[in-house]
């Protein structure tokens, strides 16, 4: 089989010539090329550290006798952008790493990819446009933090905020969280959206067994990156692409493995994303179907206890598939050439969870602690939970779905009526929440934040102001056309769809209104005016009135992306993907 970048060499007579200007060497143009793209950059601590990762594959690469040129495409931080407008290019920002991917890997001639990542919109940027150029691909990813004293972790810091906003604790202390809570390289310690999305990359079979999630200070880390960039070179060899990879067994072996660490609720826009380049479709209600009865495992915050260092201690992405083994496709394929069970076996036989045990033992003795495997990871029949981790709710307020995370929600809240109190802003929301201007059972709701509104931005400020109050985080819910972060917990609905700027039902929700929620029989629906319960009937009829009297509001974002992609964006139950027709 010819490479693909000797036959475009004839075509190109240029081709050579730049790349010995580039400092390739002119032996190095007929080997086996490969791109390897990543967002290493000054951004955040997720990407701060890629390049030396993009050096081990590098070196990989080299030693099987490739050749691997550096691009880079750096992502945002999620963290950095909060509590301003910045946040609202944070969703637009995956779309537009996937079409550098697909500018940078199709306008020169490569032969394989490697693609490296670690955080919120850097991971499924890149597994999309890996999947949309459909070059011999392997996702390494970045690996997570280490927390930090008392074994903090950045997701506590909206909490500290919301405590000093009240007056409950003092400035020093608040520094002292925002000093500490980030002592190193990586994605976030919890499993927040950056995690979750490093763990469907080998989930799917995308990434080496194994390699998700590791510390980002590992040496660990480092050979995978290494190997990644071995094996890449045979892939583009024996001419295996994603989609040679990828299906719909895939993306419910992800979703399984999904429910059983109660991963971000953000996962439903970024799996339905990547699916949907594959040509699959995956939906809010594949996602409820699979998490229905699952066995929830994972004992890591922000639902859990341990930070998501303690991941790969515990054994990582094949300890939680060897205890969800009865529920995967272990017959799906993957990176390495090998179906999903075989990688499991080999792991088993190679002494995996062996070294895995090695790296729990010196944490417990650096963090003075005393935990099992088993702490971290539950087996199977002593799960945290037999629901897995999330929930799609419908109803007349949400005719194509909203999702919640109920391992993270208070059980008070499953089930309630509660008081319509509508805000058109985050803002306007959060300063309600603070100064106590809303009451117990009320449902709170922020609209035109979807991504036709103002590009779908978390409202992760307003959910820890919500979670973090000892009465209100019992006792209200907040529902949004907007999103969450991966940290947040609490009585939090998102995604709510369609979004109020493409005129959904969440638009012409009114002061007063009476708000069925119920998690457990899939529920949202507005119920009664002003206090007095009304038939499904009378509802439609009133829903009708007001839809007679809404008007579009005026796009906020008159030019640039979010422009763009307020235009294009498809819906969020959809995934936010850009739709073209």
């Amino acid at each position: 089989m010819e490479l693909t970048s000797q036959k475009l060499r004839r075509l190109a007579p240029e081709l050579d010539p730049l790349r010995i200007g580039t400092g390739w060497k002119p032996e190095d143009l007929g080997k086996v090329q490969i791109i390897i793209e990543s967002t290493a950059g000054d951004s955040h601590p997720g990407s701060g550290h890629l390049f030396s990762l993009v050096e081990a594959v590098r070196k990989g690469v080299s030693e099987a006798g490739g050749y691997g040129a550096r691009y880079f495409c750096t992502d945002i931080c999620d963290g950095e952008s909060q509590g301003h407008d910045g946040i609202n290019f944070s969703l637009a920002s995956r779309e537009m790493i996937a079409n550098m991917i697909e500018i940078h890997a199709n306008a020169t001639p490569f032969d394989g990819g490697v693609f490296i990542s670690s955080c919120d919109k850097g991971m499924p940027g890149n597994l999309i446009g890996m999947a949309r150029v459909n070059i011999p691909s392997i996702m390494v990813t970045g690996g997570t933090m280490s927390a930090g004293p008392e074994l903090l972790t950045l997701e506590q810091l909206g909490m500290y905020s919301a405590k000093f906003e009240r007056g409950e604790i003092s400035e020093e202390k608040l520094t002292w969280a925002k000093y500490n809570a980030c002592p190193s390289c990586g994605a976030c310690s919890f499993i927040g959206t950056a995690s979750t999305m490093q763990i469907m990359a080998e989930a799917l079979g995308l990434s080496l067994p194994g390699s998700a999630l590791l510390p980002a200070t590992s040496p660990d880390l480092v050979d995978y990156a290494y190997n990644a960039g071995k094996r890449i070179v045979e892939l583009a060899r024996e001419g295996t692409k994603p989609r040679d990879i990828v299906t719909l067994k895939s993306f419910e072996n992800a979703i399984m493995v999904h429910a059983a660490i109660s991963g971000s609720t953000n996962c439903l826009l970024h799996l339905p994303a990547i699916a949907h380049e594959y040509g699959i479709t995956i939906t809010g209600d594949t996602f409820d179907r699979l998490h229905r009865g699952a066995h929830y495992l994972l004992d890591l915050r922000p639902a859990g206890k341990w930070p998501a260092e303690f991941f790969y201690y515990a054994g990582g992405v094949p300890a939680i598939m060897e205890e969800i083994k009865s529920v995967l496709h272990l017959d799906a394929m993957t990176v390495t050439g090998k179906t999903l069970g075989e990688n499991l076996d080999e792991l088993k036989a190679g002494g995996f969870y062996e070294r895995c045990q090695k790296w729990l033992d010196e944490a417990n003795r650096k963090y003075g602690i005393s935990i099992t495997k088993e702490d971290i990871i539950r087996p199977y029949d002593k799960a945290i939970g037999t629901e897995g981790s999330i929930a799609v709710l419908k109803g007349n307020l949400a005719p194509e779905g909203a999702v919640i995370k109920h391992t993270a929600c208070p059980p008070e809240m499953y089930k309630a009526v509660l008081n319509a109190r509508p805000f058109d802003s985050e803002e306007e929301c959060l300063d309600a929440v603070l100064h106590h201007k809303v009451s117990k059972g009320d449902a709170v709701f922020i609209r035109y934040e979807g991504p036709k509104g103002s590009g779908m931005p978390e409202m992760f400020y307003t959910s820890e102001a919500i979670s973090s109050d000892a009465e209100l985080g019992r006792a209200i819910a907040l529902i949004t056309d907007g999103r969450f972060s991966g940290a947040s917990t609490g009585p939090v609905i998102g995604h709510c769809s369609p979004e109020a700027a493409a005129g959904g039902p969440i638009a012409l929700v009114e002061e007063g209104d009476m708000i069925e929620l119920d998690v457990f029989a899939r529920k949202l629906n507005i119920v009664g005016v002003k206090g007095e319960r009304k038939s499904p009937e009378e509802i439609d009829a009133i829903l009708s009135e007001r839809r007679k009297n809404w008007k579009p509001r005026a796009k906020k974002y008159q030019r640039g992306v979010l422009r763009l992609f307020s235009e294009l964006a498809a819906s969020p139950m959809k995934g936010a993907y850009l739709e073209y027709e």
